[in-house]
């Protein structure tokens, strides 16, 4: 905002401190996350910027990294780039599984949270409904509790499930959940759920409810009067719900370490064992998609909050 032309001269300066506070917070928040970007393409095996790199040298600068991403884990990753190694790429290469599984993981993980978050929400959002604060306050912990807590909690219940729910007078026939796919899924929309519930609330705030009455009144059931009025309206809500719960699906790993089995290898946990095995650029290349992935849903959920606001009569800011 610019100072209006009566400031006085310690208003201007205090205008030009906060100036560069607030750049300086942001390069400090910033600057950790843009280094990798080009690190990623260091021809060298180093954490480090090289000579050459600092020269400019194009020398200094490779692809090699991004290529790795394709071809570790190959059985010929030297054979000829045709329809057969791209074949060998998706079925054995490590990365690509690694993601398979991410985007598998985060979108069955993201369905189930929505769905739950929203009507859950959707609940909580009703005057009539007693204990909403605690009930509230319980649908959020995971995101409160400590991640090692509640993925240590989840380790044990998804181990035996019978012998949980046995413990609390139910005598189910269930199967052990941990080292699957679905135990996976379930424990990444548990950790979902609350920001879809935050974000549907929020803009469940400034719904009118008289346009729910007004359809009552028409003729319309509940269930005509969610799918036509309430849902197009909380729809920019829910999709950035969703899209919080998929971004942190896509980048959890303490669960993943917990729960997953070897056949669940998401990214997250192929960084890690990266990390702890070998470490190489080519996690900097990964890390530098990562980055590029999560600025592209950010910018998606900045668009939907003002598209909710414009459809809410509210200014963009």
């Amino acid at each position: 905002m610019a100072l209006p032309t009566y400031a006085t001269p310690l208003e201007r300066a205090w205008h030009w401190a906060y100036l560069a506070i607030c750049t300086a917070i942001f390069v400090f928040l910033i600057a950790p996350i843009l280094v990798i970007i080009p690190l990623s393409f260091n021809a060298e095996p180093y954490f480090t910027f090289t000579d050459r790199m600092l020269a400019l040298d194009p020398d200094g600068y490779s692809m090699r990294w991004y290529d790795s991403l394709l071809t570790f884990g190959m059985t010929r990753p030297d054979a000829p780039r045709d329809a057969a190694w791209w074949a060998d790429v998706w079925a054995n290469a490590k990365w690509v599984n690694a993601a398979k599984n991410s985007l598998i993981i985060g979108l069955f993980s993201t369905i189930l949270a929505t769905v739950l978050g929203t009507l859950a929400a959707l609940g909580l959002a009703r005057p009539e409904m007693p204990f909403r604060r605690a009930i509230m306050a319980v649908l959020i912990s995971p995101m409160i509790v400590p991640i090692i807590i509640t993925a240590t909690g989840m380790f044990f219940f998804y181990s035996n499930p019978c012998e949980a729910l046995t413990w609390i007078g139910l005598s189910p026939q269930c199967g052990r959940l941990a080292g699957t796919y679905l135990g996976v899924i379930l424990a990444h929309a548990t950790l979902g759920i609350p920001f879809v519930i935050i974000t549907v609330t929020a803009t469940l705030v400034g719904f009118d409810q008289s346009l729910s009455r007004a359809a009552a009144s028409l003729g319309a059931n509940p269930r005509t009067t969610f799918f036509r009025i309430i849902m197009p309206l909380i729809l920019p809500g829910i999709i950035s719900g969703a899209l919080f719960a998929f971004v942190t699906s896509f980048d959890e790993v303490v669960a993943v370490l917990f729960i997953a089995g070897p056949d669940q290898q998401t990214i997250p946990r192929q960084m890690w064992n990266g990390i702890r095995e070998q470490i190489s650029p080519a996690i900097l290349a990964v890390a530098t998609l990562l980055v590029i992935f999560s600025i592209t849903l950010l910018t998606t959920v900045e668009l939907l909050r003002r598209r909710g606001e414009r459809l809410r009569g509210v200014t963009p800011r």
